[in-house]
């Protein structure tokens, strides 16, 4: 049994419940439950020869993680019509608690990173698998589902893609940052679900392509099996949250979650191109700026992800070696692909097009100056005070974090750590590197632990360098 945020006893998922003391309702064995003998051992509970319990004081044996095969009430039907939606939305409604969700995409397979499934489970209403091909707009989900708690494992991945379908969570528990905030060193569902619940999941699924229509029922179970125990999952780690004190730092964090905008566009995003650090000139920098706008727009033009157009390592091969012939080109290993040679004609015209650019329409050699401070592997160079700054103040931070066992980029972020380095106040006041750390996004439970801590090594700093 685990237990709620509310100190109860909640039923172990995949167990069908029965009065205390009663028989299994007709008698029969529980489905997907493994059966013993009446006076064999008691399930979960530690054994040794004999029969009996582990005797206190002795060491207790590694329970081996019972592994989750079967959603508990079945597998649910599709959802991929009208009616069967309005259906699902309003059992949804009418039930209890707070609601699981998760969104697999296809993202290394299709352009974008939209929702192909949707899934969602709620005590009375079980388990609902919705297909967003075929029910795109889920703006009524959302509104009666409006006052609920969202559960989500790494929401800010999620969160977007059901927005483009309507759907915008007002509450949220988010049981990867949950995690992270108490200390766990890895946070992944399916680990979590072993450490905290004892169940292990089948991962096997996670990166196919989604857009598959129609889906095979092994990919089926898995998505549902994702939703199966988030909740369990959820309350189990409530309870460590609030134990630990950190019950209100999770409340902060998730509704920063929530608040986030979606970032702008990126300027140059082909700089991001992988690899691109071996182009040495500007030409070859032209020619990776071409050939990656020329490959997004085949990409979003046949809904395919760009790397299974053209991939970052052919792109950065034609850049190096700036070949002046189709023949050239096609000789590359990066173009020798089936997916590369569909559209070689293109990218022979496109590096074509960048070997003749004049000079002044190359590229510049560095991206485009930002707003924020430069890159930390060049403040020696550009600013040692600053540079002396920056390691005492993430000296600090990685004390706290050690302190109260948490990593340290959830205790502080490192832009904000940054900033506040680069461009500290004067003086480095406890109220003033408080205000300078929530201006930089800093929410109010990180600035009471760190303000004063920064503050004090900040002014020590600054007493010795005046020295």
């Amino acid at each position: 049994m685990s237990s709620g945020t509310d100190g109860r006893e909640q039923p172990v998922p995949g167990q069908e419940q029965v009065p205390a003391g009663g028989p299994v309702p007709g008698g029969g064995p529980v489905p997907g439950q493994e059966q013993v003998p009446a006076d064999g051992p008691v399930p979960g509970q530690e054994q040794v020869p004999g029969g009996g319990p582990v005797p206190p004081g002795e060491p207790v044996p590694r329970q081996e993680p019972v592994p989750l095969l079967e959603p508990r009430d079945g597998m649910p039907a599709v959802v991929a019509a009208p009616g069967a939606f309005a259906a699902a939305v309003a059992a949804l409604a009418a039930g209890e608690g707070p609601v699981a969700l998760d969104a697999e995409r296809a993202s290394g397979w299709r352009y974008g990173h939209r929702a192909f499934l949707v899934q969602l489970r709620r005590q009375g209403a079980g388990t609902v698998i919705i297909d967003p091909v075929h029910c795109p707009d889920l703006s009524s989900l959302d509104e009666q589902l409006a006052e609920a708690e969202v559960v989500l494992h790494a929401a800010s991945q999620d969160l977007p893609c059901l927005a483009d379908l309507g759907y915008r969570p007002r509450r949220l528990f988010d049981t990867e940052l949950a995690g992270r905030l108490l200390g766990f060193p890895r946070v992944g569902l399916g680990t979590l679900v072993e450490t905290v619940l004892g169940y292990t999941l089948e991962k096997g699924h996670a990166a196919v392509d989604w857009s598959t229509r129609p889906l095979p029922p092994e990919w089926l179970r898995y998505a549902a099996l994702d939703v199966e125990v988030l909740v369990e999952l959820r309350d189990a780690l409530a309870v460590q949250l609030a134990d630990q004190g950190k019950a209100e730092w999770a409340r902060q964090e998730f509704a920063n979650v929530l608040a986030l905008k979606p970032p702008g566009p990126r300027p140059d995003p082909w700089r991001r191109t992988s690899g691109i650090h071996l182009v040495r000139s500007r030409r070859g920098l032209a020619v990776v700026r071409e050939l990656w706008q020329a490959r997004d727009q085949i990409a979003q033009r046949r809904d395919l992800s760009p790397s299974r157009v053209l991939p970052d390592a052919a792109i950065v091969e034609a850049a190096r070696s700036l070949p002046g012939t189709r023949d050239a080109l096609a000789s590359l290993p990066g173009f020798r692909g089936r997916g590369a040679r569909r559209n070689l004609p293109e990218w022979a015209r496109t590096v074509e097009h960048a070997l003749g650019l004049p000079e002044e329409e190359l590229p510049g050699a560095a991206p485009p100056p930002s707003d924020g401070p430069p890159p930390a592997h060049r403040w020696q160079e550009r600013d040692p005070v600053a540079a002396h700054r920056l390691t005492a103040v993430r000296t600090v931070v990685a004390a706290l974090a050690d302190e109260h066992s948490l990593p340290a980029e959830n205790l502080l972020q490192p832009d904000a750590v940054r900033r506040l380095a680069w461009q500290p106040p004067d003086p480095p006041a406890g109220e003033a590197v408080g205000a300078a750390l929530a201006a930089h996004g800093a929410r109010p439970w990180q600035v009471e632990l760190t303000a004063g801590p920064i503050s004090k090594a900040l002014l020590r700093l600054a007493e010795k360098d005046g020295e």
